[in-house]
């Protein structure tokens, strides 16, 4: 990651000074926590996440607030730097998104003897890919009930909305059927939501985790690793970490997925490529 002073000073309007400097420290922060490499294109998208913090944490300039973040310590600390994650942490998704990948993944749980019994989301978000999974589960499994879905975020916010699993009745990428078989209509003060039913929500479980993150103990190898428009935010060295420790976590012949603009030729030793943007773990 390049961290050369911009000459340019950034400071899109007057409530916080922000500078090229703060910028930079902002890379460098982001980068060591997440392992994200934010560009030079990137310091109003930075102006605006980070200035809610400071409203919020009553700072007056990023200057500030960063020297905080950096000497603070204690549990208080943490909670910040989580908090300073989740507001630079992007949050796209929708139900169904890049429908190939659960297609590709239906043929697989219908194979006779398919053993897909454990299965990584590693970017949640609000939780409409994981519950994708589970209804590609419930639809094409003989035994859903064998199946488990782990889904993390380093985002806890978004954790917090897809453990909930209610959302808007209009959310696209879901069909009339699977509205109708995976969700309960809201009614009332809830007109207008849904919530994914009690047989869906037990196939998925939630946690904290940052890919970045020492090595973790998450069980058995999993079948099945999702993790999509996740490593468009990282440099080439962190890809190959990040993929060295995914690898880690899989069973051989265990399937990753990824997202339709990532490419990862250069990791020959770990993956072979199995379909459109699908890799086979060696």
């Amino acid at each position: 990651m390049s961290l050369s002073p911009s000459s340019v000073a950034v400071q899109p309007d007057g409530e916080f000074a922000f500078g090229s400097a703060d910028f930079e420290r902002v890379r460098q922060l982001i980068y060591q926590r997440a392992g994200i490499s934010l560009h030079n294109g990137k310091q109003a998208m930075v102006y605006s996440r980070l200035s809610r913090r400071l409203r919020e944490t009553g700072h007056r300039s990023f200057a500030s607030y960063l020297q905080a973040l950096e000497t603070a310590r204690g549990a208080a600390a943490d909670a910040e730097w989580q908090e300073f994650v989740n507001c630079l942490t992007t949050n796209l998704t929708a139900f169904f998104r890049e429908e190939h990948h659960f297609h590709a993944l239906a043929e697989e749980l219908r194979k006779p003897g398919a053993h897909i019994q454990r299965i990584w989301c590693c970017a949640a978000s609000t939780g409409e890919e994981p519950y994708s999974l589970a209804m590609t589960v419930l639809e094409h499994s003989p035994n859903p009930q064998n199946v488990r879905i782990l889904a993390s975020d380093i985002d806890t916010k978004v954790l917090g909305t897809a453990q909930r699993g209610v959302y808007d009745a209009g959310s696209r990428g879901l069909s009339p059927e699977r509205l109708r078989r995976h969700f309960l209509r809201g009614t009332g003060a809830n007109a207008g939501r849904m919530k994914v039913k009690p047989e869906l929500a037990r196939l998925v479980s939630f946690f904290a985790f940052n890919l970045m993150s020492p090595s973790r103990d998450l069980g058995e190898p999993f079948d099945a690793v999702f993790c999509r428009n996740v490593m468009i935010y990282f440099d080439a060295p962190t890809q190959m970490q990040v993929l060295q420790r995914l690898h880690r976590t899989m069973r051989p012949g265990a399937l990753l997925y990824v997202g339709h603009s990532e490419n990862f030729g250069d990791a020959r030793t770990l993956f072979k490529l199995r379909g459109k943007t699908i890799y086979e773990r060696l």
